[in-house]
């Protein structure tokens, strides 16, 4: 009998650029929903090509499972192409607003000091309460939750994770050496559908 190391399970960033469709995006709901895999981060954004959106997906799983996924994703006529790396792999950032009330901010300028140390800034002032804000990865936006629940959190918000892949040299490029090598008459929408693997080799 042989021992089986069990496979680990990390967080993984799927990155999908696609043309933005109607019903795409329940589509891909599906596609998770179906192998009942929870989602821990979705953002939808414009890419640096025009017309061209990019989601960033983020799930807790092995990478056998996320390679499937991947693979699902892109059998979806619109994606052009799908991608995915470790956390290792990309620079992220998650945004985050925490309300509290500006009386203790006032009052206590042990607040103050720890807010200056977690890089948080005021985007709102009120008499009531104060909304700072704070970029970072999640283990720093959680510990600000931490510091500022004695002090009478009121409300807190978290932002979808963006992400940048450290390796790629960027779809543009590769779109602008396509079009060089292989001109089209005219741009039409889906375009690069029937060239995508051609075309998004990394």
């Amino acid at each position: 009998m042989t021992d089986q190391k069990p496979v680990e399970k990390q967080e993984y960033n799927i990155t999908v650029y696609t043309e933005n469709q109607v019903g795409l995006l329940n589509r891909i709901a599906i596609i998770f929903s179906r192998r009942k895999l929870n989602i821990e981060s979705f953002n939808s954004s414009p890419s640096e090509i025009e017309g061209i959106h990019r989601f960033n997906i983020v799930i807790h799983e092995t990478e056998e499972v996320v390679r499937k996924i991947a693979g699902q994703i892109e059998k979806q006529v619109e994606v052009l192409k799908v991608y995915y790396h470790t956390n290792e792999d990309v620079i992220w950032q998650e945004m985050a607003l925490y309300k509290v009330p500006t009386d203790v901010i006032a009052e206590k300028a042990v607040v103050e000091r720890l807010l200056r140390e977690n890089g948080a800034r005021a985007v709102v002032i009120r008499k009531d309460y104060t909304v700072f804000e704070t970029t970072g990865h999640r283990e720093e936006t959680d510990n600000l939750i931490k510091v500022l629940q004695p002090f009478g959190l009121i409300e807190f918000v978290r932002s979808a994770r963006i992400a940048i892949i450290k390796d790629s040299e960027g779809f543009n490029r590769k779109l602008r050496e396509f079009e060089k090598k292989e001109p089209g008459h005219e741009v039409v929408e889906n375009e690069f559908l029937n060239n995508r693997d051609k075309v998004f080799t990394m």
